[in-house]
């Protein structure tokens, strides 16, 4: 049986004005700003198909994260009891992937401006998704 390989790698990196952890809110939400994603060349055929004004889902890595917690208080405050990272959504954890819901708001080649998004400047992009739609039968 042949191993499997489980690496990443990413397709693009967020443009973003949040240069600190210190500095971002916990959710896109919450008064984040909104942020280029550019995709790398190798991988822009595969924006063919996202519109503005399209809703999709952004996979980030956190790289500013720590790998190495696994209770944290959550939403960071320290009055409310530690709690599993698995039940939270905090960004340090072991595999540290970020879920980000956004809007495209411009498509200019292989850049997609997309928000709010909460990530920070630098952010790698290892996956795009879009948010299907639930159909309703007749």
């Amino acid at each position: 049986m042949s191993e499997i390989d489980y690496s990443l790698s990413p397709l693009g990196v967020l443009h973003s004005p949040i240069k600190s952890r210190e500095g971002a809110p916990k959710q896109g939400y919450e008064g984040a700003p909104d942020a280029w994603l550019e995709v790398y060349a190798a991988f822009a055929e595969g924006l063919e198909g996202i519109a503005v004004g399209q809703d999709i889902i952004l996979i980030t890595w956190l790289h500013q994260s720590h790998r190495d917690v696994l209770k944290v208080h959550p939403r960071g405050n320290t009055n409310i009891p530690l709690s599993g990272v698995f039940a939270t959504r905090s960004p340090d954890r072991p595999n540290p992937l970020g879920l980000h819901r956004v809007r495209v708001l411009e498509v200019a080649g292989h850049r997609l401006k997309v928000g709010p998004i909460e990530a920070l400047d630098g952010t790698p992009v290892v996956d795009i998704k879009p948010v299907l739609q639930k159909s309703v039968d007749a």
